[in-house]
């Protein structure tokens, strides 16, 4: 598992350590039950503070995404399985949005409102 992040960019340096992990969940490379690195692994990886990285954690756990255990750390949960299968959907979705001049900001405001 490669994280990625931008340092240059406004983005929190959380949000990009969580979007890399959703990124790797939804192109299949991690699967349910997968071991993450720790948080201060990722943190010595990426330069941050060990609280940036238990910071995504904490958001890919309130997302369903990854489960913290005591002793085992985080794991990709099961609930994550089916987002490898709808990345296809996803990109047709950004694909077609950005065909219609939809940016990614409005076209993800639309998808929260229709999940309300």
């Amino acid at each position: 598992m490669l994280i990625r992040i931008d340092p240059d960019t406004a983005r929190p340096l959380f949000e990009q350590i969580a979007a890399s992990v959703r990124a790797d969940v939804l192109a299949g490379r991690l699967r349910p039950g997968d071991r993450l690195p720790s948080a201060r692994e990722v943190a010595d990886a990426v330069d941050v503070n060990v609280h940036t990285a238990l910071r995504a954690y904490q958001e890919l756990r309130s997302e369903g995404l990854i489960d913290l255990r005591r002793g085992r750390g985080a794991v990709v949960s099961a609930s994550a399985a089916p987002l490898a299968g709808l990345a296809d959907d996803i990109r047709q979705l950004v694909d077609r949005a950005g065909e219609l001049g939809v940016s990614p900001t409005t076209l993800a405001a639309l998808i929260k409102e229709m999940n309300s």
